[in-house]
Formats: structure tokens, sequence, C-alpha cells
């Protein structure tokens, strides 16, 4: 049981390191001249797709998921196409500070409704957690309160992603595949209702052209990089609490911030160093707990 559960860690970690590399394509898109909210679109209906022989294929365990995989997919779908949308309307490291409070969320809604206790080992982890990212985006920056648009919707990502999270807690009716299905179709259905409400038009427009020339390297980006990425994240985060599985995502700072360095010349030093080292500590420290745990009641096993 403990070495399934932290393959779902692992695959989580994963899903948030591909996270982490989403800037690189979203920024060649923008030199291409795809902006803004089409960009997102882009990303969610390109994999959709890709993934319709696979739909009709299981149209069947998508009807008999019922309700409960439509609504796991529209609030994880919707969640994190709110979350790309917030950079439009706020600084990037408001929009990262303020979605990231979502372990904490995901904490206390799984003690409400799945009534999974808070163990001090995971309000450790999750102040390591805060700790390193509030180090890497500076201290002195501390938690934004909400105060732009932008603000406000990467709150209420994290808020929703939690609650996502929740509703695929234990989920042993719905695969990793119609998980990742729904979450596509329904991230592509509100990335395009975004894209086309009235507070949006001053953005760009989709440049069909611009998207056509882009497909040689974007395709395999989706297919390879971004689907595994997905689905890594729908097979793990219903085998984990849900704020552990937020804390885990956080290995998108880890990777954003580093890729970051190498390919963008952005600073990276000791603060940086300092902030990955917590982080990882963060999505460790349970682990390591669980297993010190294990090899003391080994070595005195009459021990209580």
């Amino acid at each position: 049981m403990i070495k399934f559960e932290n393959k779902a860690k692992l695959a989580c970690a994963y899903g948030g390191m591909v996270w982490g590399v989403f800037w690189i394509p979203l920024r060649a898109l923008d030199d291409a001249g795809i902006s803004d909210v089409w960009a997102t679109v882009v990303f969610y209906f390109l994999p959709l797709m890709a993934l319709v022989p696979l739909i009709l294929y299981r149209w069947r365990h998508i009807i008999r998921g019922g309700w409960r995989l439509q609504l796991i997919g529209f609030f994880a779908g919707f969640s994190m196409v709110l979350y790309s949308n917030a950079f439009l309307y706020t600084e990037v490291v408001r929009a990262i500070l303020l979605y990231y409070l979502c372990p904490i969320w995901g904490m206390i809604l799984a003690r409400i409704f799945l009534k999974e206790s808070i163990i001090p080992i995971r309000i450790l982890s999750i102040c390591f957690g805060m700790a390193g990212m509030l180090v890497i985006f500076g201290a002195d920056v501390g938690v934004p309160w909400p105060k732009y648009a932008g603000d406000w919707i990467s709150l209420s990502s994290g808020i929703i992603w939690a609650i996502a999270m929740v509703l695929m807690r234990n989920e042993e009716n719905n695969g990793a595949i119609e998980l990742t299905t729904t979450y596509f179709i329904w991230g592509t259905i509100t990335a395009i209702i975004i894209a086309c409400l009235p507070f949006s038009k001053e953005f760009s427009t989709l440049e069909i052209g611009s998207l056509i020339n882009s497909l040689p390297w974007l395709l395999p980006v989706l297919l390879i990089v971004v689907l595994p990425g997905v689905y890594a994240v729908m097979w793990g985060t219903p085998h984990l609490n849900p704020g552990i599985a937020g804390l885990l995502f956080m290995t998108e700072i880890i990777v954003g911030s580093s890729t970051a360095a190498i390919l963008a010349n952005e600073p990276f030093g000791l603060r940086e160093i300092t902030g990955i080292v917590l982080i990882t500590l963060a999505g460790l420290i349970e682990i390591i707990g669980r297993s010190a745990t294990h090899f003391i009641r080994v070595l005195f096993p009459n021990e209580k």
C-alpha cells in the first residue's frame, strides 16, 4: 500500500514538473502570434482532437461515469483554464502564490468532506512548501492578498482545483483514461467560453495561419509532454490526500524556475536553490517520516 502510494506521489510530482515547462511552448506560441486566451484554447483543443478516437472507443465507460465523472472533469479543466488566464490580469508571482495555497484548501476540504485527519506531519509539509515558494519568489513579497482581477481568478482556480482533488479522492468507478478525457473536454469548453467573453476581446484573436505553422513542433509537445503529464496527474491524485497532492504539484515551481534560468537567463542562485530544497523536503517529509516509523517498529517490535 505504501509503495503504491509512493508511485502516486511520483506521478503527481511528474505532473507538476510538466506544468513547470508549459511556459516554453506558451512563449513560443506568443512569438508565433498566438497569445493570451487563445493559447490556452489551443493547449486544450489539440489534445482533445488527438483523444477523439479514444473517446469514441470508450464512450460507454465515459457515459457510465455519470455526473461524478463530469463534475471532476469540469472542476479540474475549469480550474487549470482559470489558472492559465490569471496571468493575463495580474503579476506572475501573485498568480502563482495565490494558486499554490491550494494544498491548504485541499487539506481543509478533505477534513470536512472525507473525514481525513490533519496530522502534524502534513501541516509541517505545507509549511516547508510555502516557505520554499516564498523564498524563490522573494520573502519580502509575502502572501499577496487578492487585489487585482487576476488575483481573484488565481485564488479561485486553486480552490476549484482542491474541490476537484477531493472529488477524485478514492475514485474507483472511473479510471485515469476517463478522467483525462473529460478533463480535456471540459477544459476545451471552458477555455473557448472564456476566450469569447466580452472582457477577452481586448486581447488577440486566434491566428489560424500562425497555428498551422506551429503544428509541426506544437503537436509533438502536446502529445509527448502534455498528455502524459495530465494522465499522470489523473492517475495519481485519486490515491492521495488532496493537500499532499497539491503540495507535490509544487514541482512546477522547481522546474519552472530552473528552466527559466537555463533557457531565459533569469536569476538562479542561493535563494532559488534554498527554495527548491525546502519544496523538495515538503514533498518527501511524509515519506521520510513513515519510513523512519517503520524502521523503528522493525527494530523495536514490542514498543508501542
